[in-house]
């Protein structure tokens, strides 16, 4: 009868089918032969109904075969990126690190070992000084680091030698500069024995009221290093990215597809590696699959994530990022939105999980499993490089791996990344991890395919990465979806859907008709 109240579960089916007559399905979305290939800005998701609170979302996430993250966040292998700081903060927030290989192979398996022997609270490679240092050493120590508790050991200053004192601010405040640490360092230390676990060394520190616990072996040598701040800071981290069995801390690294990358992959293994990432500019090549091949044949166990097939997980992204200009110079490549969701609805009927390279708006909603982020990381207290002024503001350097002043850089230096560690043997120079990626062999000419640049100080990933933690549980609280994986399901069924965005669109939904803002992303 015309007019008549619809009951509750007539009312639900009719909002249904409207919702399905709303918007677009992704499949319309993504038909390039009406739209053409989309970028992220393109389009937006439209939302859903709200009856759950967001901590309630699960963002958990399988980014290959075998291997589950709790978060879908991922650092590129980049040297102004991804190295033992990185690596072990983000494992510790829920994603996973990949360390650079543009240095050497002794001192990449270095930054592999140092994630896999960490233990959440001990510093497991501190700075260390010897007896013959100098107060202007800790000085500089406390000007560019923000700490000066520093462990004094035998006539070398590594970890690893015995242990003979610790200087702290209050021994160096009113010295000399060139006064030796020997003079003024404390030499009645209250020590922990390796093996000991947080709890009963926080007891430790809150007994002898130390700024520092240092831990030594049964032969007094220094192993690790606790400190009281690290403690109050410190909160448990449930996210946490480890491997079932042992434990460990999830390491990641790359490598590229050269003869030589095979010797440097075998160091790796050796440290502990977990994941490869076979590190190409273009994953449709011989070389790579090739160099699949060898590694599933040599070393079974490891999980491999590649451009091409036969990999326990897909990278996609050719020319997205922020500082590559493969599209621009070269003209070959495919916008970010499109590329991903064309590989990823191919591979999910091989449960190949896809990772989205390059900027990470709506990536998870087209299929992918993670996001890999090079320019949001930059600039932050964990990534590689020391800070500088600019323009009068505190900024690090970031370059594209494509980059003349990466492809040119014959050993690592301070700002491309390589920290030297006392422990490892020195190494024959290593062939330049750029160059690999992007300079063909047979090339006289460089031809760049990235930038070099700076970004502005963004604090700790320890603050950031739980800012993008909570905004993609937001985000999909918006949707109306409970996990990643429901959201994908929503997508494949057509009960998610999306609309196009005109250039007037993406006006209105940034920032606008202001004289001037503040845009403060999170407290």
């Amino acid at each position: 009868m015309a007019g008549a109240l619809l009951s509750p579960s007539e009312a639900v089916a009719h909002l249904e089918t409207y919702k399905r007559l709303d918007g677009l399905s992704v499949n319309d979305l993504m038909d390039s032969r009406v739209h053409g290939g989309l970028t992220y800005n393109d389009f937006l998701m439209l939302p859903g109904k709200i009856d759950f609170p967001a901590s309630d979302v699960i963002t958990e996430t399988r980014i290959t075969r075998n291997v589950i993250l709790r978060t879908p966040f991922m650092s590129s292998p980049m040297d102004t990126v991804t190295e033992t700081d990185m690596a072990i903060s983000l494992a510790l927030l829920g994603g996973i690190g990949v360390i650079h290989h543009n240095q050497s192979p002794a001192s990449q398996a270095a930054m592999i070992r140092a994630v896999k022997r960490h233990e959440n609270g001990f510093i497991a490679d501190p700075v260390v000084f010897s007896p013959n240092h100098t107060v202007a050493d800790v000085l500089d120590i406390k000007a560019r680091l923000g700490f000066c508790g520093i462990p004094i050991t035998g006539t070398t200053g590594s970890l690893g030698a015995k242990l003979v004192g610790i200087v702290t601010s209050r021994d160096v405040q009113f010295e000399s500069s060139e006064t030796p640490l020997h003079e003024v360092m404390t030499t009645s230390l209250v020590t922990a024995s390796q093996g000991v676990t947080l709890t009963e060394a926080n007891q430790i520190l809150r007994a002898s009221k130390k700024g520092k616990l240092p831990i030594v072996d049964d032969q007094g040598r220094l192993t690790s290093l606790l400190a009281r701040s690290d403690l109050l800071k410190n909160q448990n981290y449930p996210l946490a990215s480890k491997d079932p069995h042992s434990k460990q801390l999830y390491a990641a690294a790359a490598v590229g597809t050269r003869p030589s990358d095979k010797d440097r992959l075998k160091l790796l293994v050796e440290a502990g590696l977990d994941i490869v990432i076979l590190d190409s500019s273009q994953g449709n090549s011989l070389f790579q699959i090739d160099m699949i091949h060898w590694i599933k044949q040599t070393f079974p166990k490891l999980e491999v994530i590649a451009g091409n097939v036969g990999a326990d997980a897909l990278r996609v992204g050719m020319g997205s990022g922020s500082i590559c200009i493969t599209q621009e110079v070269m003209a070959v490549g495919r916008p970010q939105a499109t590329a991903v969701f064309a590989v990823a609805e191919f591979a999910s009927k091989f449960g190949v999980p896809v990772i989205a390279d390059g900027g990470i708006g709506n990536a998870l909603a087209l299929g992918a499993s993670a996001v890999m982020m090079g320019g949001l990381l930059a600039g932050t207290t964990e990534a590689p490089g020391e800070y500088f002024y600019h323009d009068g503001k505190r900024v690090k350097s970031y370059r594209g791996m494509g980059s003349l002043e990466a492809m040119e850089q014959g050993k690592p230096g301070p700002s491309g990344g390589s920290k030297k560690h006392a422990s490892e043997p020195s190494s024959k120079p290593h062939e330049n991890a750029a160059t690999t990626r992007y300079f063909s062999e047979s090339s006289v000419v460089k031809v760049a395919q990235g930038v070099s640049g700076d970004v502005q100080d963004k604090g700790s990933v320890k603050a950031f990465i739980p800012y993008l933690y909570v905004g993609v549980q937001h985000s999909l609280q918006d949707i109306g979806v409970r996990s990643v994986a429901e959201l994908q399901d929503g997508v494949k069924e057509g009960r998610v859907r999306f609309e196009m965005r005109t250039a007037s669109a993406q006006v209105e939904g940034g920032v606008h008709g202001l004289h001037s803002y503040t845009k403060r992303l999170y407290a």
